[in-house]
């Protein structure tokens, strides 16, 4: 009998909860928990089969354990805060239970992507007899997968790997973030950076820009990000040249949020305000709207892949692994947005992997480091097709 508990009730989590819900022969009893129980609440009344709720601090790793033990899961789904990744992650330590999250941690007080701390269970995991798997969302996760797939089936060497993530959706608001604003505001506004013979470049935030040409959406300007895969995948592709990563964003959503950065509600250090301690930047989150409710008014598509160039058989070889997927049809199927669907599927997909055996081991674990294989078909399988174009280049 498999049993998961699924840590978090926001708009991914509402996701993975469906999802897991549809497939009753893999997953067989699901908890759901939050801080806020009623969110739970409500995610289990939308869904046709009973599910178990519960409310749990997840930045109290005591109390985390204490939910795990009485409900004694084969795996605990981590779609919280990424500031909650290590709690969790010593929880699962402490109960002996395999652990699976869409995004590495952060500290609170630095926005950064880094592994290491996660990195350091390594030993711990192992010894223990369980294993962790990190960033089982879109990118990261099926990014990862992508250049494994690609790896595997298509290349004798990759020599460079550009991942190119576009929403051209329109949720009919100024200004909204499509996952935490808070997480999605200190992605953006933090150093860009990226790989290239065997460096880290750095660069100042959004200060290189092209146009990419994205399937069944054409060209959008997109902006040179750093993001946590690179680190890992520049670890595990051998013989890795360069490796970056593009996103698109609007010209309204620039602005809005220059100028929230040039008056200061992106900062995430603490200012006094009527005798209390805030982050402006949390302020902010509680103003703007939840992703979670963008999906019924959200229209368009996003196309995300990997553009791969290199070497198969001696000759040089182009190409491209992408999805397309349809904020309209997500909102219809489990009344979400696409930018939630894209990464709870993956988290679904990466959780019915271990808890069917497929992907194992003992240690801490990227997406990459496993046979894409059972992966890529369950894409297919379970939402999120995928298509590979030949000749796609950066360029073209």
């Amino acid at each position: 009998m498999s049993k998961v508990l699924i840590i978090g009730a926001g708009g991914v989590g509402n996701v993975v909860a469906k999802k897991c819900a549809q497939l009753p022969q893999v997953f067989e009893e699901i908890v759901l928990a939050s801080r806020t129980k009623a969110k739970c609440d409500k995610i289990a009344s939308e869904i046709d089969r009973p599910i178990q709720t519960a409310r749990v601090d997840a930045d109290d790793a005591k109390q985390t354990a204490a939910l795990i033990q009485k409900h004694k899961p084969q795996l605990v789904i981590n779609v919280a805060l990424p500031y909650q990744d290590l709690p969790i992650m010593d929880a699962c330590l402490a109960t002996k239970t395999h652990y699976l999250d869409t995004a590495n941690y952060e500290p609170p007080t630095a926005a950064k992507f880094e592994y290491k701390w996660q990195w350091a269970y390594q030993d711990r995991y192992a010894q223990t007899g369980i294993m962790a798997l990190l960033g089982s969302g879109f990118d990261p996760g099926v990014t990862n997968v992508f250049c494994a797939y690609a790896l595997k089936h298509y290349y004798d060497r990759i020599d460079t790997i550009d991942i190119v993530d576009c929403n051209a959706g329109d949720h009919g608001h100024p200004f909204a973030t499509n996952f935490n604003p808070e997480i999605n505001i200190r992605e953006i506004t933090q150093k860009g950076k990226y790989w290239e013979d065997g460096r880290w470049i750095e660069i100042e935030p959004m200060s290189i820009s092209r146009d990419i040409d994205y399937p069944e959406v054409g060209p959008r300007a997109s902006y040179l990000l750093y993001h946590e895969e690179l680190e890992s995948l520049v670890k595990h592709i051998p013989g890795l040249k360069r490796i970056r990563f593009w996103m698109t964003f609007g010209q309204e959503y620039l602005t809005h949020l220059r100028v929230l950065q040039n008056v200061g509600m992106t900062r995430i250090d603490p200012v006094e305000y009527e005798g209390h301690k805030i982050i402006p930047l949390q302020f902010l989150k509680a103003v703007l709207p939840d992703p979670g409710s963008l999906g019924i008014n959200y229209k368009g598509k996003t196309s995300i892949g990997c553009i791969f160039d290199g070497v198969k058989d001696g000759r040089p070889k182009q190409m491209m692994i992408y999805n397309v997927c349809d904020h309209a049809e997500c909102f219809k199927e489990v009344g979400a947005q696409a930018v939630s669907y894209t990464t709870g599927v993956p988290a679904m997909i990466g959780a019915k992997m271990i808890v069917e055996g497929k992907w194992k081991g003992r240690g801490v674990f990227n997406m990459e480091q496993f046979d894409p294989d059972p992966f890529m078909e369950d894409l297919n399988r379970y939402g999120l097709p995928w298509k590979i174009l030949d000749g796609k280049t950066i360029e073209n």
